[in-house]
């Protein structure tokens, strides 16, 4: 059975979805309206090559960016024994920020891949996780920088040189947007976690496939 000639079992989510009268394929229109076509029980439930990879690169990244970071008092990110430590963290946090730009730039033109149906507090719910982590990971790198430049220290990116602050000195509040980035940093670490833990019980738990999405065709999960 179909409703509104949407396979079953799948969602809008967001994008024209239909199965022509008579028609063995479903077809969907994404933003840039380009037409998609997959065979029957195809419609596409998995991100685009560039997709996927931009969010695990962007996770990874984000880790190593969290365990690098020196943290500690001002005095302690700036000493001389954590110059390796803090130039790899500022390197990465740029990276990050860049990525993510590519990311959000590439949504405006990818189409999404269908969802599986689920309750609608759950669909708000994800949006929201997704979007908080897109702000935070903005947010975050921006932050560091303001409290960089402000407390009067230059950008290191390690082997890329050095950025000289671009703003006037304000000591006190770079020392506050500082501390603001420290907590950001954590909590992207947080939501993250939160986010993964959702992926791994839709997959095992209501063994929807929502997971595998996000994984390319030739890595199969158990369910």
């Amino acid at each position: 059975m179909q409703v509104n000639g949407i396979a079953p079992g799948f969602v809008d989510n967001g994008r024209k979805l239909w199965r022509p009268h008579g028609a063995a394929s479903i077809h969907f229109i994404g933003p840039n309206m380009t037409a998609v076509t997959e065979e029957p029980g195809g419609v596409s439930r998995r991100y685009d090559a560039l997709a996927m990879s931009l969010h695990w690169l962007t996770a990874i990244l984000v880790l190593a960016a969290f365990i690098m970071g020196p943290g500690g008092s001002e005095h302690r990110v700036y000493s001389s024994a954590r110059d390796f430590d803090r130039q790899v963290h500022e390197l990465l946090g740029l990276t990050v920020f860049v990525l993510t730009l590519l990311r959000m730039a590439w949504k405006v033109f990818a189409v999404e891949p269908a969802t599986p149906a689920m309750p609608r507090w759950m669909r708000v719910a994800s949006k929201a996780v997704q979007g908080l982590l897109y702000l935070l990971l903005i947010a975050t790198p921006v932050t560091a920088v303001l409290g960089a430049w402000l407390e009067g220290h230059p950008l290191t990116f390690w082997m890329l040189g050095e950025v000289p602050p671009m703003i006037a000195e304000a000591h006190e509040t770079g020392a506050v947007i500082a501390e603001i980035h420290t907590w950001l940093g954590d909590a992207i670490i947080w939501l993250a976690g939160l986010h993964a833990v959702a992926a791994v019980f839709h997959q095992w738990v209501l063994r929807d496939g929502l997971l595998q999405s996000m994984l390319p065709t030739r890595w199969k999960l158990p369910f």
